[in-house]
């Protein structure tokens, strides 16, 4: 009789962060033994491909890697990176923490080519099901999980636990919502779609180009700009005063160690909200120091010769977008400062506004019958699983969307290797390791594991 397997943990997205599960679950013979794959939509691995511009880096450490503050002993730290890729001494002789975005995507990619067999590319998933203990029971004791590829062709997997690590979604301000894709750009999809929108080449149209926002991401799209695209006029248009330098000062960093997620799920929700409040200039709308220099010299510069291409325009909020005759967009703008209100029109937008991180409560929306009122409420515990009723057995981690929770780190890099930890000795704990699902195993044609009763 034909029987299939139930894994006991899917990995729904293949970021950074089961990513670094990926790694955990391999490095330990306890967790080693758990059946598990993932499933991710790319058809490779790629992590913010749209933003690895060539000269910018990271924010944090390189010691923030997938696994050094877990195992420094580990084959993957981004040290046995280097070394295996023969620049170790060189990087030593930058004297930085702070590898350039596209190194440290490489470095990443480095450790996904190892899980090369766990992981299902080019798959979407597209709903997830409860599986009954027994026909008529109403007890749940796993989880069914379909995706399909960009043929449709559709897959089933089932799972006694799910780790959903699936990033944020692009956020798109009402007042751009309505005018579609054309000329409008969010800064996820920054290289990949910039040079569509305002063409290359020295022939290429004069064009007039305005970046929203007033973080990170916004600021080194206003700089590629000036830098690549000598025709060009572009606008940072921003709701504050001034770009605000980002708070990374060492007593304050300390927010971001794992230690402090525990401090933040220790305190009330009013609590926590409070202190993600106070520290909330350490990661949103705020711009490294150097690069608010290199813009205010760039601009400074153009005046002296005369040459404004580019403005920072503060103080600014866009009242109105819309899409005139010949395809450009209008925003109507009001200075903050006198109120007075103006039009302009420019020939595209890249909004850097952000993203999104309640994407799983539609990944999850065929269970929410089942879960009560855990998913609306954000009910999660200390180790990021989904508080279920007590007849839904399976696990369901979240990681990346906990921020309300967890703090700050939960969206960054920061606690990585620790959380992967945390989900790991949960999984052990609750896994049923001593009767595996998967004795007497073959592969199907998909590379899926399969079992048959005997």
């Amino acid at each position: 009789m034909h029987k299939e397997t139930v894994f006991d943990l899917i990995g729904i997205g293949f970021g950074p962060s089961n990513l670094s599960l990926a790694v955990r679950l391999a490095e330990e013979a306890r967790t080693s033994k758990l059946a598990h794959c993932f499933v991710e939509r790319q058809p490779e691995f790629g992590w913010h491909r749209g933003m690895l511009l060539d000269d910018c880096r990271m924010q944090i450490s390189f010691l923030k890697d997938l696994v050094t503050q877990r195992d420094p002993k580990s084959r993957f730290t981004f040290i046995n990176y280097l070394f295996e890729r023969g620049r170790l001494n060189e990087f030593v002789n930058l004297k930085s923490f702070y590898p350039t975005r596209l190194e440290f995507h490489d470095y990443l990619r480095w450790v996904a080519d190892a899980f090369d067999q766990r992981v299902h590319y080019g798959q979407t998933v597209t709903s997830i099901e409860p599986v009954f203990a027994s026909k008529g029971s109403s007890e749940i004791d796993a989880l069914r999980v379909f995706s399909s590829d960009d043929e449709g062709n559709e897959r089933q997997r089932v799972a006694r636990s799910l780790s959903v690590g699936i990033g944020g979604t692009a956020q798109v301000p009402e007042a751009f919502a309505a005018l579609g894709p054309h000329n409008v750009i969010h800064s996820s999809a920054y290289l990949t779609s910039i040079d569509r929108v305002v063409g290359t080449g020295d022939r290429a149209p004069k064009k007039r180009v305005a970046v929203i926002g007033a973080g990170q991401s916004a600021a080194e799209v206003f700089v590629d700009l000036g830098r690549r695209f000598p025709h060009v006029d572009a606008s940072l248009v921003i709701r504050s005063s001034a770009l605000k330098p980002a708070d990374d000062t060492p007593f304050v960093n300390e927010i971001f160690s794992p230690a402090y997620t525990d401090v933040v799920y220790a305190q009330s929700k009013d609590g926590r909200r409070s202190l993600i409040e106070r520290f909330r200039d350490t990661n949103y709308a705020v711009v490294d120091r150097p690069l608010i220099e290199q813009i205010y010299e760039m601009l400074y510069l153009q005046n002296v010769a005369d040459n404004a291409r580019h403005r920072l325009l503060a103080s600014t909020a866009i009242e109105a977008a819309v899409r005139a005759a010949n395809g450009q967009i209008e925003l109507t703008m009001r200075d903050g400062l006198n109120g007075h209100g103006r039009a302009e029109r420019f020939d595209a937008l890249v909004l850097a506004t952000g993203y999104r991180r309640d994407t799983h409560l539609a990944l999850l929306d065929g269970l929410a019958p089942h879960l009560g009122d855990a998913l609306n409420e954000g009910d999660v515990a200390r180790d990021y699983r989904l508080a279920t009723p007590d007849h839904f057995k399976p696990r369901i981690y979240l990681q990346g969307c906990c921020e309300d929770s967890h703090g700050l780190s939960d969206t960054l890099l920061s606690v990585l290797a620790l959380r992967s930890d945390e989900i790991a000795a949960s999984l052990v704990e609750h896994a049923s390791i001593d009767h595996p699902t998967n004795t007497n195993q073959t592969r199907n044609k998909d590379g899926v594991h399969m079992a048959f009763a005997i």
